[in-house]
């Protein structure tokens, strides 16, 4: 028989080391590890402590390598076997093997960068309904997106508190009036929304539009620069690098009233490979989001989302000191209207900094790069849309800068619809989770979710399910956009088309806020590069390769895209 402080046969040594294990799964299970140092006691200090107690009876490295590989082993199997069996809430819901038992598998899935094409791989396999985590589902069930997107859904998931590395200047924010981006609850999500929405209404928006005219003349100036030292030639430029600039020059403008000028300068103070560059780790911890906390405070890991830090304190501490001549993207989220004179809390601030430059340059650049790799990958489809433009803006007869004119250009508008219905910026990673403290949340009349699971709709996935867009979802075809309905009011076309599985920019109360800004820009560049160059791929460039360098990172990330141009004459 066991009695403490000693050990007789190696059966009682596992019964000190599995009992305390037992217990830490349990606790585990019922409370989550929220933060590396509780995961430290758990998987450290209490082994440690069977150790010291086996260590009266056996010699110290028998009694530590016993204790160790023992309660590893009795957490791992408990945890396995429960997340494999029908007593599991997700039990129901097939899904990979790999997926069930741990989050790890989706951390190498997103290492790779191609988890767009896995979450679209594991629908196609097992249906609308997949377990894709111990705790996690993914859906392309439009029917039900209401109740995870919509006016009745959820607040955002737990993936958002993994992506906040960005250090001291940013932390602590969270739960602020005015923070966007990482607000779970929907009632402080729908205060922080009135807050940016003031930043994006008409008037706001056309307020942009000298700021993003400028430089959409200025991005023309720049490649003609280049056309004109071999004006008898095609001149190769790297498109995808050239949009990155003009988008991230654009938003410093409508962020912090100015002070980039990348597409004059080039990335010469590295800022913008910076930025790429820290995306990556928030990808890899937004799926094991209890990690993240503590990154921030390691010499090297996450230097790169530091570094971004840190700039933005600075451009945000120097806005804040000279203001701006222009009702910029700040004038709003600062309150800087006479009638609401109390700013943020300088953290809200910062974060906000942060996700402006982030969410504002990034995608809109991997969007515009997606557009025109489509059209240049397909020339009939360039030539018609050229013609369009022609004729909405004859060359020579003034610039193609009117917004209402290019919202109602109809081919324009369907080119890009169906790239980023093919290509969306943000493919995977819309994930929504029950309200901390409900308890669960019913979607529909489909599930029931526990509190602690978090639902993924992927829209790279939903926008290539041949049951919302067809013929041929996979294929980049503009038509499919142009609906005609004859006399009866009914549509003719030979397409299936639904509009609800159409989320780009997300769905519901957080649907991206900045959408008008980013569709805007994306007409204007279009027209304005069509109008004044012709352009074709690059000899010898591998249209394939476009698609394999798009990498997942959260948004996606993309590689180059040389093309040959020419002024038109």
């Amino acid at each position: 028989m066991f009695q403490p402080g000693k050990v007789s046969s190696d059966r009682d040594a596992i019964l000190v080391c599995a009992l305390p294990a037992v217990a830490t799964y349990l606790w585990l299970k019922w409370y989550e590890a929220k933060s590396l140092s509780t995961l430290t006691v758990l998987l450290g200090v209490v082994p440690a402590f069977s150790t010291v107690l086996l260590s009266q009876s056996l010699s110290f490295l028998r009694a530590a390598s016993l204790s160790f590989v023992v309660h590893y082993a009795v957490v791992l199997s408990c945890a396995c076997l429960y997340r494999l069996s029908p007593f599991h809430p997700l039990a129901p819901y097939p899904g990979p093997f790999l997926c069930k038992i741990s989050k790890l598998w989706l951390v190498y899935m997103t290492s790779r960068g191609k988890l767009h094409l896995y979450f679209h791989e594991l629908h196609s396999r097992y249906g609308p309904i997949v377990r894709v985590g111990p705790n996690e589902l993914s859906t392309t069930e439009v029917d039900i997106f209401p109740f995870i997107l919509g006016p009745q859904g959820m607040p955002k998931g737990s993936l958002w508190e993994g992506r906040r590395i960005s250090g001291k200047r940013g932390a602590g924010a969270k739960n602020a009036k005015g923070h966007l981006i990482g607000a779970r609850d929907k009632k402080l999500h729908a205060e922080s929304r009135r807050v940016w929405n003031r930043a994006f209404t008409t008037a706001a928006v056309k307020g942009y539009e000298p700021i993003l005219i400028r430089r959409t003349a200025q991005l023309s100036e720049e490649l003609n620069e280049r056309c004109a030292e071999q004006p008898q030639r095609e001149v190769e430029a790297d498109l995808s690098q050239w949009l990155s600039y003009f988008t991230f020059d654009f938003m410093g403008d409508m962020v912090f009233g100015g002070g980039f000028e990348l597409m004059h300068d080039g990335d010469k103070d590295g800022i913008y490979k910076t930025m790429v560059a820290g995306l990556q780790l928030p990808a890899l911890t937004q799926q094991i989001p209890w990690i993240a906390p503590s990154l921030s405070y390691l010499p090297y890991i996450g230097r790169h989302m530091k570094a971004l830090g840190d700039f933005a304190f600075k451009q945000v501490t120097h806005r804040m000191q000279e203001g701006s001549i222009q009702n910029d993207l700040f004038y709003h989220l600062l309150d800087e209207a006479p009638e609401d004179r109390k700013p943020p809390p300088f953290p809200v601030i910062m974060t906000n900094a942060v996700t402006a430059m982030l969410a504002g340059s990034d995608t809109t650049a991997v969007a515009l790069c997606n557009v025109f790799y489509c059209i240049l990958a397909h020339p009939a489809c360039y030539t018609l849309l050229q013609q369009e433009v022609d004729a909405a803006f004859p060359p020579g007869q003034g610039e193609p800068v009117d917004a209402s004119k290019l919202a109602s250009m109809e081919y324009l508008n369907a080119v890009i619809n169906e790239a980023l219905r093919l290509y969306p910026s943000i493919p995977t990673s819309l994930q929504r989770s029950p309200t901390p403290g409900s308890g669960s949340h019913a979607i529909g009349n489909r599930l029931v979710v526990s509190e602690g699971t978090g639902v993924f709709v992927s829209p790279y996935a939903v926008q290539r399910d041949s049951r919302y867009f067809a013929p041929h979802p996979d294929s980049f075809m503009p038509q499919r956009w142009l609906a005609r309905r004859d006399d009866k009011g009914s549509e003719n076309m030979p397409f299936t088309v639904n509009p609800d599985a159409f989320i780009p920019f997300s769905s519901g109360p957080a649907n991206c806020v900045g959408r008008p800004v980013a569709i805007l820009a994306m007409r204007m560049v279009l027209a304005y590069l069509l109008q004044h160059f012709n352009m074709r791929l690059a000899d010898g460039y591998d249209k394939a390769q476009w698609v394999e360098e798009l990498r997942d990172y959260f948004a996606f990330q993309k590689g180059t895209l040389p093309v040959f141009l020419k002024p038109r004459t």
